[in-house]
């Protein structure tokens, strides 16, 4: 998915940029605060150390803060340009998905990056712990056709994620498979021994896991998706896990009520190429 997976750096200061010196925050708890009643895991995940990193303009007394956590970076606190134009050295990749705090925020943004930046929404999924009902999900589950074998993600099957573009991001956040064990939970379907169909783990947090799903083009608009989303829910909800959605199109959004979700609303968000 991305060369910004969980971030290496072990240094706190990092390097001067303008007028301020852009850092990496240890003690995460002192920008706790500025990102305060923002309900997204992959700031959770950065804020508990269990993946990403964020980055403040100073390490003592912060009042911005980035969030950055595979093709995501989150900006909270006060605005401030010199933030927006910064680039982790571990971080080599040439897009990203920015997400603003708030209107000055997204102004920043696109003052910046201009023609690079992309105002797009995203559609943020309601997180109720008391949403789902197991026996729809478990009929769901049961309804794939008998020509499909649903697998949860081994080690042979995590390999064969890493190989393929369309399905590498069920796994590309975690260092190895080990880690991915650790850390995190996915369902595969294969037909033939071939994968056509997944959901999993894009990360991780203390409380659970945030979903990425997708179905091999050939294999669309079967039902696949479903049967992955409602599996892999049941998996969560066993292993005492919150099942984070989070969607990009609406399509994505009916899915998840199909699936027993309920939406909550719409953000924005700037998809920047040459980043």
């Amino acid at each position: 998915i991305s060369d910004c997976g969980r971030g290496n750096s072990k240094q706190g200061f990092l390097r001067q940029e303008g007028n301020i010196m852009i850092q990496r925050m240890t003690n995460t708890e002192k920008v706790k605060e500025l990102f305060e009643g923002w309900e997204e895991t992959l700031i959770w995940s950065c804020l508990q150390g269990v993946m990403g990193e964020i980055y403040a303009d100073d390490a003592r007394n912060p009042v911005s803060a980035m969030a950055i956590l595979g093709d995501f970076a989150f900006f909270a606190g006060e605005p401030d340009e010199e933030l927006i134009s910064y680039k982790p050295d571990w971080c080599h990749n040439e897009f990203i998905i920015m997400v603003p705090q708030n209107d000055a925020w997204a102004a920043l943004i696109e003052k910046h990056y201009q023609e690079k930046a992309k105002k797009v929404s995203r559609y943020a999924i309601k997180k109720e712990t008391d949403a789902f009902d197991k026996e729809k999900l478990k009929r769901i589950v049961a309804s794939l056709p008998e020509e499909y074998e649903l697998r949860l993600i081994d080690r042979e099957i995590y390999e064969i994620c890493q190989k393929m573009e369309w399905s590498r991001f069920w796994v590309a956040l975690y260092r190895d498979y080990e880690e991915f064990q650790k850390l995190g939970l996915g369902v595969a379907i294969l037909k033939d021994g071939a994968l056509v169909a997944g959901a999993s783990s894009y990360s991780s947090y203390k409380e659970g896991i945030e979903i990425e799903i997708d179905t091999n083009e050939p294999y669309r608009r079967k039902g696949l998706a479903t049967v992955c989303g409602a599996r892999l829910i049941l998996e969560c909800l066993e292993r005492n896990l919150y099942p984070s959605w989070d969607a990009q199109n609406l399509w994505s959004v009916a899915l998840a009520k199909k699936l027993g979700y309920h939406y909550s609303h719409s953000y924005t968000a700037y998809e920047i190429r040459g980043y």
